[in-house]
């Protein structure tokens, strides 16, 4: 955290403000929102985001962009060390109107440094003006890895999708589950579409790979990955990994890192 005395009447002219705190492993954030955007990065540890519109997995020196008034949340996998930068709206900004990952490159990672150390970036300082619009720019032209799951709106539905994701390695079919939540299989697989873009089926099969990325950014090794994720042997996951990602699960970080 900053050493920096920042004056609450000064408070008007912060673009942005930072925040950077030791968080422990498993520790949960409630689902929460700010009335400004906010960057979470971590440098250690994985971060498990839910917000209103998906779920994610942050691995180390990657970050998420939660919107100003979206409600989300955070698991911590691992000790981290967690920074935030939390940008006032304004035209530029809210063009980032979207949830989503945010692969962090060394310039932009010395940025968020930089922000951390000063606490805030005052518009009324050149400097600062250039640091906010830089790190407005890199958010808008980083490359976004494929690590989000889009989550259904509707109750029954996002329990379902609950139910599931924690559930990664369970061998129940489509029709089961849907009986498990008192609804018809078709009532179930058009509805879960509708919401999310995506069949039921492949929706499932993505929260599995979900959950191996989260192992795998842990250094889980991949034999124990493949169980968990419900997968009959290490080659086969391998294989169904490739065909998703055209990476092996090895690469996929490194392919993605941004540095």
């Amino acid at each position: 955290m900053s050493t920096k005395r920042l004056r609450a009447r000064d408070e008007p002219c912060f673009v942005a403000r930072s925040l950077r705190v030791a968080i422990r492993a498993g520790h949960v954030i409630a689902p929460h929102s700010h009335p400004w955007h906010q960057l979470i990065y971590s440098t250690a540890g994985v971060m498990t985001v839910a917000a209103e519109q998906g779920l994610w997995v942050v691995p180390p020196h990657w970050a998420i962009w939660a919107p100003a008034g979206v409600r989300h949340g955070i698991k911590f996998t691992g000790a981290s060390t967690f920074a935030t930068l939390y940008l006032r709206p304004s035209a530029a900004t809210n063009r980032l109107s979207a949830s989503r990952v945010i692969t962090v490159a060394p310039l932009l990672r010395e940025l968020i440094v930089r922000t951390c150390e000063e606490g805030a970036l005052d518009r009324r300082k050149a400097e600062h003006r250039a640091i906010a619009l830089l790190i407005v720019d890199l958010l808008q032209t980083q490359p976004v890895p494929t690590l989000g799951l889009p989550m259904p709106m509707s109750e029954v539905l996002r329990r379902v999708a609950e139910y599931c994701s924690d559930r990664p390695s369970a061998s129940l079919g489509n029709a089961a589950v849907a009986r498990r939540f008192g609804l018809g299989l078709r009532t179930l697989e058009r509805s879960f579409e509708s919401e999310t873009g995506m069949t039921f089926g492949l929706w499932r099969r993505e929260a599995r790979f979900l959950h191996g990325l989260r192992l795998l950014a842990q250094g889980v090794p991949v034999k124990r990955v493949s169980t968990e994720t419900g997968y009959q042997s290490p080659s086969a996951f391998v294989a169904a990994f490739k065909a998703r990602f055209e990476t092996t699960p090895g690469r996929y970080f490194a392919d993605y890192s941004g540095g």
